[in-house]
């Protein structure tokens, strides 16, 4: 097999990477602010299960990349050999799926690059499709029964069992026609310029969260826990104080950056963490502390770093193991690859993989929307309701074709 990575002429830099994108079939994505990967096809692929997901595609990616050769004449991060992974949440039940794509396009600082692995022929141009006809489950049980799961899980903080769990649901949207990836992804990245906007085998969605950045020894993540959403007349100055003067949103930011910097000191030396900041988004506001750290061991790849964050207290809960059993016992619904990390990775180990939120699973006709919160001993069953419908906004608005 061989990679080839070679510049695009400065016309390229005029279009908006998801655009470059000729069909709707195996469509892949990471992009951000008008930058990052997207591609299309597929040479290879490999689909791991349970706890040794990480290991067993991390082992899997190392032996495709002996067997590559790679031409790069860009040497920009995402060029050369990449492949893109989605991993499941849970060590079970749950799939995940890591792809060699056969043709990527890349941006980064305003060079634009083609990479093609192996050879095919070209593929043919079809027209971006708007969903027809879109219709929502109007069954009131699936939320009535997660109202439930709230409640039953602030009963069990206040015990003392835990102290914190995220806890999800899901919607499903139907479609005349086959839903087009590449119609969502464009407005979600024109609505939410400040997520990674991504796909990876059906799974598409914008995350503001981003696990973990290997870039060689250096690594780097984004943590967001705590949410409040616009109301009439609010503003983001408003917005932003009220998340700030929070003891319940504080309180649940806290142990989402306390897991992370535990499990990023077993694996790194210096750790640091900046100071809280608010994330204001189209739909609601977060949240935010970045954390960096050195790699003692520059052997480490993104994959075994992913591994040994996830999941973090932002997306499961703490403790973790008591999180995880009450998540399986109170969600009544598989997650899949929803809330797992999802991204690329190079064949240094280096990349980015975000937590796959404000997210669908397409397939056909069909999409499954997922949102999830953060409950806390102070959360409100009602409030968390609202909080996933201003969650479930940016998917479905991008399905409906909203664009301002």
């Amino acid at each position: 097999m061989v990679a080839r990575t070679r510049l695009l002429p400065p016309s390229e830099n005029q279009h908006e990477l998801h655009t470059l994108l000729p069909t709707p079939d195996a469509v892949c994505s990471w992009v951000r602010e008008g930058e990052g990967l997207v591609a299309w096809g597929e040479v290879a692929r490999v689909h791991t299960v349970g706890a040794s997901r990480f290991a067993d595609a991390a082992a899997w990616w190392e032996d495709f990349c002996r067997h590559t050769e790679v031409h790069d004449d860009v040497g920009l991060a995402g060029s050369g050999l990449v492949a893109f992974t989605s991993l499941a949440f849970a060590d079970n039940p749950g799939s995940s799926v890591l792809i060699v794509p056969r043709v990527i396009i890349g941006r980064r600082d305003g060079v634009t690059w083609m990479t093609e692995i192996g050879a095919g022929p070209a593929d043919e141009p079809q027209p971006v499709t708007a969903p027809r006809r879109l219709r929502y489950s109007a069954d009131p049980r699936p939320v009535t029964r997660w109202r439930a799961a709230v409640k039953g899980a602030v009963q069990r903080i206040r015990q003392g069992e835990l102290d914190k769990v995220v806890l999800a649901r899901d919607l499903v949207a139907e479609s005349d026609e086959p839903i087009d990836p590449r119609f969502v992804l464009s407005r979600l990245a024109h609505r939410y310029p400040e997520c990674w906007t991504f796909a990876v085998d059906g799974f598409v969605g914008a995350t503001p969260e981003l696990l973990v950045r290997r870039d060689g020894a250096e690594v780097s993540s984004r943590v967001l826990a705590g949410t409040t959403w616009p109301r009439e007349g609010s503003t983001n100055a408003e917005l932003a104080a009220e998340l700030l003067s929070s003891a319940k949103d504080v309180g649940e930011h806290g142990y989402a950056v306390t897991s992370l910097v535990d499990s990023l000191r077993a694996l790194c030396s210096p750790v640091q963490k900046q100071d809280v900041e608010v994330m204001q988004l189209r739909n609601v506001a977060h949240l935010s502390t970045t954390v960096t750290g050195q790699l003692r061991e520059t052997s480490t790849s993104l994959l075994a770093l992913a591994a040994a964050l996830h999941p973090t207290a932002a997306v499961g809960g703490t403790p973790t193991a008591a999180a995880m059993k009450l998540i399986a016992e109170l969600e009544d619904i598989d997650r899949g690859r929803y809330a797992g990390p999802v991204g690329w990775v190079n064949a240094a180990g280096d990349g980015e993989l975000g937590l796959a939120l404000r997210s669908a699973e397409i397939n056909g006709k069909q999409a499954r929307l997922f949102a999830g919160g953060g409950i806390v001993a102070e959360s409100d069953p009602d409030d968390e309701v609202a909080e996933t419908d201003a969650k479930f906004a940016a998917v479905r608005d991008a399905l409906e074709g909203v664009d301002g």
